[in-house]
């Protein structure tokens, strides 16, 4: 069995390499464990390896705040030190540091 490590942890800001967002990491998968329909739904051109672990962030964009599921490949760290606007990201984290989250102690998800 592949032991796989995750290179993001939970409460880190992260930002798309390619697309035009960022979110805090609120969960890891150590491997793809998405739908079938949504792997398909990602062009063959650009789908990523499954064997990485991937992330549910609290994601936002210029426009519109939302949870996005993303491949290890495809994230690097956020260094802007701009407070995410997500409201839930003030529901399940408290501030820690600059640029770092901390889940809330009495968040249970």
């Amino acid at each position: 069995m592949k032991q796989s490590n995750a290179k993001f942890g939970i409460g880190e800001v992260v930002r798309h390499k390619f697309f035009p967002f960022r979110g805090v990491v609120f969960d890891v998968d150590p491997e793809f464990a998405n739908s079938e329909e949504w792997w398909n739904s990602i062009p063959a051109e650009v789908r990523p390896n499954r064997d990485q672990p991937f992330y549910h962030l609290l994601a936002e964009n210029e426009e519109t705040e939302y949870v996005a599921y993303v491949s290890e490949q495809n994230l690097e760290h956020d260094d802007s030190d701009i407070p995410l606007r997500n409201p839930q990201v003030n529901q399940i984290f408290v501030m820690e540091q600059a640029g770092r989250y901390k889940p809330r102690v009495n968040f249970a998800h």
